[in-house]
């Protein structure tokens, strides 16, 4: 059997972003400027990475940012006064709190006091819970990066989703969770069968399903001989490999093992398969955010 296609989502990514410039050069033209606002405390190095990442993906299709930067010493309440500015502040469109907060901190209890219309991940309980409430089609509120990102490959790559059986593995708020609220509105109309630690005869669901998404972390947790010669693997999950001695560095690794490519119908690559496309997708938030802005 031939290898299975590779769904590219460095280039759905890149296509994305030059429709989104377009998107923002329109919006300056009416005297709306996008702007993403990161609050970052501590200096954790993964966190300082993704933040960095983040405003150069802003720079590069012209939407301002505002960074705050907090120490690792930020009490409870200097997080909050962080969050309560950006809230306020007219000229910030949407923003982030970048996890994890140090040790001690509530972190739900400071993601709550965002403002809903500024949750630029798409996570705040009020934007989760419009998910729920809009099952006949998408609204104007920020969806969640991941799985917003994960529709819009699979669109994008031609893949239809109507009817089909869909294996979701994991139920986390960031992917698992959202993405069975998503796939089955009606726009969508999936079959989403969520499995986690708790489902028996995981084997079973995986073989039924049309596409499966995992989202678990576990390095090659799904082998070739759990899926069907039908399927189309995509891979959320990030696990690191062993140090390689003599670079200092790991590499990533998924939650399909290679071995699946060759009986699959279709899968993303991990890196360079949904990653990109959470990354673009906090982008598109922005910017659908501040078209909202328009006058109706």
């Amino acid at each position: 059997m031939s290898q299975a296609h590779k769904i590219d989502g460095k280039a759905c990514a890149a296509a994305l972003k030059e429709t989104l410039k377009e998107h923002v050069i329109a919006l300056k033209k009416q005297g709306i400027t996008p702007c993403l606002g990161t609050i970052l405390v501590g200096s954790d190095p993964g966190s300082l990475k993704y933040v960095g990442s983040k405003q150069k993906d802003c720079q590069e299709i012209g939407i301002d940012t505002i960074d705050l930067r907090l120490p690792e010493t930020a009490t409870y309440q200097d997080i909050q006064n962080a969050v309560l500015q950006l809230n306020h502040n007219d000229s910030c469109t949407g923003y982030i709190v970048q996890l994890p907060l140090p040790q001690g901190i509530n972190s739900t209890g400071i993601l709550e006091l965002i403002d809903p219309r500024k949750d630029a991940d798409g996570l705040h309980p009020m934007n989760l819970g419009r998910l729920v409430l809009y099952v006949n089609g998408a609204s104007l509120f920020p969806e969640p990066c991941t799985p917003a990102g994960i529709i819009h490959l699979l669109k994008w790559s031609d893949i239809q989703l109507n009817g089909k059986n869909i294996c979701v593995i994991g139920r986390g708020i960031t992917a698992g969770r959202p993405l069975g609220l998503l796939l089955t509105r009606r726009d969508i109309n999936a079959t989403v069968d969520t499995c986690h630690t708790g489902t028996h005869n995981l084997i079973e669901h995986i073989k039924r399903a049309d596409i499966i998404i995992s989202a678990v972390g576990k390095a090659h947790f799904i082998t070739a001989d759990m899926i069907n010669d039908h399927a189309i693997l995509v891979d959320v999950g990030v696990s690191r490999g062993p140090v390689n001695s003599q670079t200092g560095k790991s590499h990533i690794m998924g939650d399909f093992d290679p071995s699946c490519y060759d009986r699959a119908l279709a899968y993303t690559p991990n890196p360079g398969g949904v990653g990109p496309m959470t990354r673009v997708m906090l982008l598109n938030n922005i910017v659908s955010m501040a078209a909202s802005q328009l006058p109706k």
